[in-house]
């Protein structure tokens, strides 16, 4: 599991993210999963682009690039939709609904990804 921190805001984001590598755990993502609780979320890389399909809820999501600073983000990431491709992105997080919000979260911010 990994922990993720914005540190431009000084907040943690997930103390349980998991990790999607691999080609088979970056398609799977979280299809099949029933939701997200607060702390929880997954890391897919690498990747610039998500979508929704078959997905039972909605989620933020959070495109870094090499350097884990925000490109490109998602509140509420509604069901059956395609995101927009950020071509800078080196990974995605997909987290809890309303975690951008309550963290503050925006382009630009600097984030830690830590084992």
């Amino acid at each position: 599991m990994i922990k993720v921190r914005n540190t431009t805001r000084g907040v943690v984001l997930g103390d349980t993210v998991r990790e999607a590598t691999t080609f088979f755990s970056r398609w799977k993502g979280l299809l099949g999963t029933e939701g997200l609780s607060t702390g929880e979320g997954i890391w897919i890389s690498p990747c610039n682009s998500i979508h929704s399909f078959g997905m039972r809820f909605e989620f933020d999501v959070l495109f870094l690039d090499g350097g884990y600073r925000g490109e490109g983000l998602y509140k509420h990431f509604q069901r059956n939709r395609i995101s927009r491709i950020i071509w800078k992105a080196r990974g995605v997080l997909e987290l809890p609904a309303g975690t951008i919000e309550r963290t503050g979260t925006e382009v630009g911010d600097e984030v830690e990804l830590r084992i």
